[in-house]
């Protein structure tokens, strides 16, 4: 397929769309100035953090009429929806999991709004539904967010998106137990004999269940059969109230791990014996300097995985009796590329490294040394089910077009053999091909890139390009599949996809790179990368769409401050829009480790005001890229109110006559678990969006 020009009654209803400027709703506004170090700095639009008034709530449904109102009028909006229904319908096989005799693995049928748990005695036998999270609710919004089962298997507990509700059931029967945790956030199901560890909020004042900051997180122990109020309160920590609190037990159940984090890069980790009913805490470190994760504790040893030491990650090993870092002894030392996952299989380790951003995967033996890679077909992503337990081991590989297949591999042998395919009727991605690039940035810095694209385009400087970055939190952008980006590989368009300053692709020197007060690294490569785009001939800045969610959101809105010349199109998606106050709401405050915040000092909030999306709008009359801000009423992390008011304060600044809107999602929070349905109508209207104000009809059948 390639797109084709837009015809010229399309070209018309554009005009009318596009060229004459869109009578925005009037946000509610008020006087509020705000001091930072003696600097004031006014914040007009406060009124829209509160999400439930009156005013608020007449102003969302103006700004979702008029969303609608221009989106309805593309012609080729409700084709779009119906392609990508067409290449979102294929069957979606998870990688199983082998426990207590039970293969379980997730699987979608091609549209379900939520993938199915499933499981079976035989790969060889039919499986069986365990748990249906589409049953969960009449519209698919309920998402299935953690799963756990005791380490006996008697019990199942798992978590929806529904309130932090924690459930339970008889892993055998199925039956659904009177066992119900609410607000329960930031958890999973830490068992320990007939019952399990969790982290909890206190509930939230009625109305502010989306927006209030998240404070006090304990950690409880509760008893099957008995009823919530009843659960034994095991760990806070009343000096640092921002602080998250984790539970962790090892297999054998020796012990009770608490990981302590909010305030530095890493976790804290304070532990105690479960075979001593005296026994006291014991500190294993204090700081949150390090990341640190004690993957399991065999026969008295601890396995722990960390960058102390070692910026992009090694292996560590400790004694129970000794467990503090000054007696860590080196199991496998830092390598070349970053230390990503550690699984244990059988007698022996799997490791998976990042190498250029993409994975690689090796077997280790218990004593640290390599003896093999598992060979993946191309750059991409691989993931790792396996057990101490038994020595069966599966694994995905992804890619940009590489829909998600399922290997199994013989720990013996070293072979690896394919278990489940996924094939997409009607689609040939033997036709595409992937890249990747090194540009430079502005301090010289060199940056990975992917570009995919349809065999045989042309570099003439006018093809379209989807811009894709996030740039922090050490967050690496490994190459995966998506199969609503398949619509705009096949009209022409080119997927690119840059590893930026903040990320971990290349360990913590990586990351510290684009934080605090070298955020302005991560614009600027973001920046480089579209100018590579169009110095290269792929593009040129009437075909450039940048996209990022969250703090990819908070990048595309910089990135349009700082050069809105270079882009047509932006989509920034659940951003984080005012710098100078996200640190306030539910868990902003968690975010400091990479931002600092306006109160650290008068030099953090002047950098922070230099770039926060929401106070550097232009008011000049520079023409801003067409812009579809999206967001969600019940995001709990980054909270609407981030982009109500950039979105307000984006219509109200003279940014030239491009349209300026927000899409609104109703009943749906941050992303995760968001129901296949509703991420098809966002799609449609995201990429009708894009396609209308770069002039280009879409081919869709």
């Amino acid at each position: 397929m390639k797109h084709i020009l837009l015809s010229l009654a399309t070209m018309a209803i554009v005009a009318s769309c596009s060229t004459n400027k869109l009578q925005y709703p009037e946000a509610p506004a008020d006087n509020t100035v705000d001091d930072y170090f003696g600097v004031q700095v006014a914040d007009p639009y406060r009124p829209l953090e509160n999400d439930t008034s009156a005013a608020t709530l007449k102003w969302v449904e103006e700004e979702r009429a008029l969303t609608e109102s221009y989106l309805s009028k593309i012609p080729f909006r409700k084709d779009i929806r119906e392609r990508l229904k067409t290449l979102y319908d294929y069957k979606k096989p998870g990688m199983p999991s082998k426990k207590d005799g039970w293969y379980y693995f997730y699987e979608n049928d091609g549209l379900q709004n939520q993938s199915v748990l499933y499981r079976t005695r035989s790969l060889d036998e039919k499986p069986e539904v365990f748990l249906d999270p589409n049953k969960l609710s009449d519209d698919g919004t309920v998402a299935l967010t953690g799963i756990s089962t005791s380490n006996d298997g008697k019990y199942t507990a798992y978590t929806i998106s529904r309130s932090g509700s924690d459930y339970v059931m008889d892993t055998e029967t199925k039956e659904l137990l009177p066992d119900h945790i609410e607000w329960a956030k930031f958890t999973d199901a830490a068992w320990q004999g007939d019952g399990f560890y969790y982290s909890a909020y206190d509930k939230p004042v009625d109305g502010k269940e989306f927006s209030h900051a998240n404070e006090n997180h304990r950690v409880y122990y509760h008893k099957i059969g008995t009823p919530q109020s009843d659960d034994k309160l095991v760990y806070e920590d009343k000096d640092h109230p921002l602080h998250f609190h984790s539970a962790s037990v090892p297999d054998d159940e020796s012990a009770l791990i608490i990981y302590g984090g909010g305030e530095g890069l890493g976790s804290s980790i304070t532990m105690k014996s479960l075979k001593d009913p005296n026994a006291k805490w014991v500190t294993v470190e204090p700081s949150q300097d390090y990341d640190i994760s004690i993957l399991d504790i065999i026969d008295g040893t601890m396995y722990i995985y960390t960058n102390y030491g070692a910026p992009r990650y090694r292996l560590m090993t400790a004694s129970v009796k000794a467990p503090q870092r000054e007696n860590w002894k080196e199991l496998v030392p830092e390598g070349e590329g970053v230390l990503s996952g550690v699984n244990f299989a059988g007698d022996k380790l799997i490791l998976t490294y990042d190498i250029d951003a993409s994975n690689r995967l090796y077997v280790y033996s218990l004593d640290g040394k390599q003896l093999s890679e598992i060979e993946l077909p191309t750059l991409g992503s691989a993931g790792v089910s396996s057990s101490r337990k038994h020595d069966e081991v599966f694994y995905t590989f992804t890619s940009f077009t590489y829909p998600s297949e399922i290997y199994k591999y013989d720990l013996a042998s070293g072979k690896s053999e394919p278990y489940k395919a996924v094939e997409i009727p009607g689609f040939n991605m033997d036709d595409y091909v992937t890249e990747q690039v090194f540009y430079t940035s502005a301090d010289g810095t060199k940056i990975p890139m992917f570009i995919t694209y349809k065999k045989g385009l042309e570099r003439n400087g006018k093809n379209p390009v989807y811009l894709y970055g996030y740039g922090g939190f050490n967050v690496s952008l490994n190459p995966g599949f998506s199969a609503q980006r398949l619509f705009w590989l096949e009209n022409g368009g080119i997927y690119a996809e840059a590893n930026l300053r903040g990320g971990g692709e290349y360990g913590e020197p990586w990351h510290l790179a684009g934080t605090k007060q070298q955020k302005m690294n991560v614009f600027n490569d973001f920046i480089a990368a579209a100018e590579y785009m169009i110095k290269e001939g792929w593009t040129s800045p009437d075909y450039l769409t940048i996209e990022g969610g969250s703090n990819g959101g908070l990048l595309v809105g910089a990135t349009m401050n700082l050069r809105p010349d270079l882009f047509k199109v932006a989509i920034p998606r659940v951003g984080v829009m005012d710098m100078m106050r996200y640190h306030l709401f539910t868990i902003g405050w968690n975010w400091a480790s990479d931002y600092g915040t306006s109160a650290d000092s008068p030099e953090m909030a002047g950098y922070l005001l230099s770039y926060s999306p929401l106070h550097n709008i232009k008011d000049d009359g520079t023409p801003y890229p067409a812009t579809l801000v999206t967001t969600a009423d019940h995001d709990d992390r980054v909270v609407p109110a981030h982009s109500f008011k950039y979105a307000a304060k984006l219509q109200a600044s003279n940014t030239g006559d491009a349209p300026k809107l927000i899409r609104i999602d109703s009943k749906a929070g941050h992303g995760a678990g968001k129901p296949v349905a509703k991420v098809l109508d966002e799609y449609a209207d995201i990429y009708s969006f894009i396609f209308y104000n770069l002039g280009i009809t879409p081919v869709t059948k």
